[in-house]
């Protein structure tokens, strides 16, 4: 009685909503995961990015840039113990304008960096495209480039991620919802050359 006959009430399927992607949640996320283990963390707002070691070390990127700051955490998932006492972790860097020998060594250091950055895209489903970082000079051969960093990070995933890398990867998986299956997330967000 009182039931309507041929009549349904549908069923709320909850909907996920993907996360937009902010510099300053990167931030949140970063210390949350890393300050009390690691004395570190991640900051936005510089013109060049920099690392800073101190209380705590901070990791600069530029400005409010998504991908600036992945590939920041990047070179700090690259660099030991003694680089991490190091401003800048000790590295050299030759600015935009680097001739085609300056690039060459440029690329050859760039390769894990920008793997374990191709992997945080993967984790959190932004997409990747390799950086030349090098408007005003020689880029090299950026096809080639691509492919070493694409296999570097296919290797990583291989052979398992060091600790920082994998917790890294860890918490941007869990944030931004993504099911964890790195090598696919590899897959959809590395954007080859054109």
């Amino acid at each position: 009685m009182g039931k309507q006959q041929g009549r349904t009430k549908a069923a709320t399927i909850p909907q996920s909503v993907p996360r937009v992607h902010r510099s300053g949640d990167l931030d949140t996320l970063f210390r949350a995961t890393f300050f009390h283990s690691w004395g570190t963390v991640l900051e936005g707002g510089a013109e060049e990015p920099v690392y800073l070691p101190g209380t705590p070390h901070r990791i600069c990127y530029t400005r409010d840039y998504f991908r600036s700051a992945l590939h920041e955490v990047a070179h700090w998932c690259v660099a030991g113990a003694k680089r991490r006492q190091q401003e800048d972790y000790g590295y050299w860097y030759a600015p935009d304008g680097r001739n085609a020998e300056q690039q060459a060594a440029f690329t050859r250091v760039e390769v894990l960096p920008q793997a374990y950055e191709a992997l945080f895209c993967a984790a959190c489903g932004h997409d990747f495209r390799v950086s030349l970082d090098n408007l005003n000079g020689d880029g090299g051969d950026e096809s080639a480039f691509a492919r070493q960093v694409m296999e570097k990070a296919q290797t990583l995933l291989e052979n398992g991620l060091p600790e920082r890398p994998r917790h890294w990867c860890e918490a941007l998986t869990a944030f931004y919802g993504r099911d964890g299956n790195l090598a696919a997330g590899l897959q959809e967000t590395f954007k080859l050359p054109l």
